[in-house]
């Protein structure tokens, strides 16, 4: 069930980031961040009033709230670095860029947490750095190497994210995976939705005004945002992070075949060598950690 959730997941979270890309370009980034949250909060509260009918809900304790609120705000930054790297980058490029989180956080555990890396490894990291190098050094004058950088810590931002979310979910008292998955759901856009309004309400409101001009595309992008979530945490409760993160290699084709269909963005035999390697390193790494 967990490969079957985690491939629905990789191809609505590939259509959301595509809606919110486009918006980027009309209510700027941090507006097209903030829809995700403040118009997917509704169907998920829909979603779990409905299954809460039938099924008891658990409450959110101390535990749960701060990995919760961690996963929260991680994701928000994590998706302004996105949308601010796919201008510049391109939609297929920026995904693959995304998906060396594996990479950065087994780097943050060596220098942090002294965890040591061995040779599978440090082959893993170099083959995956190998590929960025690729895919951004050839345009460094044209702020290739900022956009990667950029890329590289949101895909960091995203793992913590991952991990603060199943913590969030593992420590809810009761409920099978749904339950929590839909209650973690719902918890966490409350939280970015209040923090999302809050900031654009005080440094940009002509965002805001944006959002509400663009109801219709919002609303589209707040569903698939939605949806994507519920199946990740359908993932993270039902097999560990390690398994779902390397399934979700799968966005890498996905968003090049919507990025060239799409958005008529090309891609040189350098960018998509740089990809391949990429995916060859993270999915090396993942498997060496496993």
């Amino acid at each position: 069930m967990w490969i079957l959730v985690t491939l629905v997941a990789a191809a609505a979270q590939t259509a959301r980031n595509a809606a919110q890309r486009g918006l980027s370009v009309e209510i700027g980034t941090m507006g097209a961040t903030a829809i995700r949250f403040i118009f997917g909060l509704p169907f998920a509260l829909l979603f779990l009033l409905v299954w809460g009918l039938w099924h008891p809900l658990p409450l959110p304790g101390g535990q749960a709230l701060g990995w919760i609120l961690l996963g929260a705000i991680s994701q928000i930054a994590a998706t302004a670095l996105m949308l601010a790297t796919m201008k510049s980058r391109g939609f297929g490029v920026t995904t693959a860029l995304i998906k060396t989180e594996p990479v950065t956080l087994a780097i943050s555990g060596a220098i942090l947490l002294a965890e040591p890396l061995g040779p599978g490894r440090m082959l893993a990291i170099a083959t995956a750095t190998l590929g960025v190098l690729l895919m951004s050094g050839a345009d460094w004058r044209r702020g290739g190497i900022r956009a990667a950088l950029f890329g590289i810590l949101a895909g960091g931002l995203f793992g913590l994210s991952a991990l603060g979310f199943r913590a969030g979910l593992l420590a809810l008292p009761q409920g099978n995976f749904v339950t929590r998955s839909a209650t973690g759901l719902v918890t966490s856009l409350a939280i970015q939705t209040v923090l999302m309004l809050a900031w654009l309400g005080i440094a940009d409101r002509p965002a805001l005004r944006g959002i509400l001009r663009h109801l219709g595309g919002s609303f589209r992008a707040g569903f698939l945002g939605a949806f994507a979530s519920l199946f990740w945490f359908f993932g993270f409760t039902l097999t560990s992070a390690a398994n779902v993160r390397t399934l979700a290699l799968i966005e890498v084709p996905m968003a090049q075949l919507v990025s060239g269909r799409v958005f008529r963005e090309g891609v040189t035999p350098r960018q998509m060598a740089g990809m391949a390697l990429i995916v060859a390193g993270v999915g090396l790494l993942i498997w060496v950690s496993a």
